[in-house]
């Protein structure tokens, strides 16, 4: 059970960084629940930058949900090989597609179970399409940049995004947890990098117990 001194700090973190990165937002570029869908999906193991050099041609020549579903997976593959892993990414996109077209009336679907049952959807996918295109908030991402934070942060001690995801819940507001994710993003991007983070610039180094302990 997270203790009110840890609830506090959380707290004080979130407001720092919230004032440093007022406008942030997912970086990935999308008009629809379908293309976030489709992006956030293909972000595993890759960059928003690299996603978004894809989709930008990606979302033209495919629009709808029988687009995907009916694509040629040789060509979708070549489409979207240089996100990486993009064979398993082909055949979850496809089925996924397919599964949303049969079973939800070509609609994405805007409940957590729903979303969980599609094919490479975990629980950070379906907290990232939940947000970004039905405004729901049921959890908190946990990429490998809240991983390392929440790490680095005391946050919390595991290794598995589930945990830590549990774990955030607990320490946060419900209604604070949509941006949680987005801040501890974008300070994982501009400061505390995995190599060589930049502790003498963080705004939040006086309350994190691992602040210069990379040098």
């Amino acid at each position: 059970m997270v203790g009110v001194i840890e609830k506090n700090l959380a707290g004080t973190v979130f407001s720092l960084l919230e004032n440093k990165y007022q406008k942030t937002h997912t970086t990935l570029c999308y008009s629809n629940p379908l293309e976030i869908l489709v992006a956030t999906i293909l972000s595993a193991q890759c960059t928003d930058k690299r996603i978004n050099k894809v989709t930008k041609e990606l979302f033209k020549k495919y629009v709808t949900v029988d687009d995907y579903a009916d694509a040629d997976i040789s060509e979708f593959e070549k489409d979207i090989k240089s996100t990486g892993f993009y064979r398993n990414k082909a055949k979850n996109i496809k089925e996924t597609s397919r599964i949303i077209r049969e079973e939800f009336d070509s609609e994405v679907p805007g409940s957590m179970q729903d979303l969980l049952g599609l094919p490479g959807v975990g629980r950070k996918t379906a907290n990232v399409v939940l947000l970004n295109a039905f405004g729901a908030v049921e959890g908190i991402a946990v990429d490998t940049h809240v991983k390392r934070l929440s790490f680095r942060l005391g946050f919390s001690s595991s290794t598995s995004p589930e945990n830590i995801e549990r774990d955030l819940v607990g320490l946060f507001p419900k209604n604070k947890w949509g941006l949680v994710s987005d801040l501890i993003i974008a300070h994982g991007r501009q400061v505390c990098t995995a190599r060589k983070p930049s502790c003498n610039d963080c705004v939040i180094s006086k309350l994190c117990p691992s602040a210069f302990s990379f040098k």
